[in-house]
This record gives C-alpha cells, structure tokens and sequence, in this order.
C-alpha cells in the first residue's frame, strides 16, 4: 500500500504537510501560552518528524513512478 504513488503523493504533498503545518500551530501556541519546553519540542521534534516524513514520500513516489514507467 506505501509503495503505491497514488498513496504517496497523499502523503506527500497532502497529508503530512497538513499535519507539520497544525503541529507548527500547536508549538507556537503552546510557547505564546506560556508552556515553553513543551511547545519548543512540538514545534522542533514533532513539526520536523512531519516535514521530512513529506520529504521522503515524495522521493518513494518519483522511485514507485519511475519505476512503473519502466515496467510498462
């Protein structure tokens, strides 16, 4: 199911950029908040987790697609 671009290109360019995006929110509302550590390890740790995850589905999807196209 992963290896499918269709499902990749979910991920990548949908799905995990959304939620590194909201986490993003969540961090800096948590610092504004008062909550400083916390809202800086979302906003670092959990925020980064999201973006690279993006990175790396888009690269499995060019590989699932180049690949496709040399099978057939």
């Amino acid at each position: 199911m992963l290896k499918k671009p269709e499902t990749l290109f979910v991920l990548g360019y949908m799905l995990l950029p959304l939620l590194a995006l909201l986490s993003a929110i969540v961090g800096l509302t948590m610092i504004l908040g008062g909550n400083k550590i916390a809202g800086a390890v979302v906003l670092v740790v959990v925020t980064q987790v999201f973006a690279f995850g993006a990175f790396f589905a888009l690269r499995a999807r060019k590989a699932a697609v180049v690949e496709e196209t040399k099978r057939g």
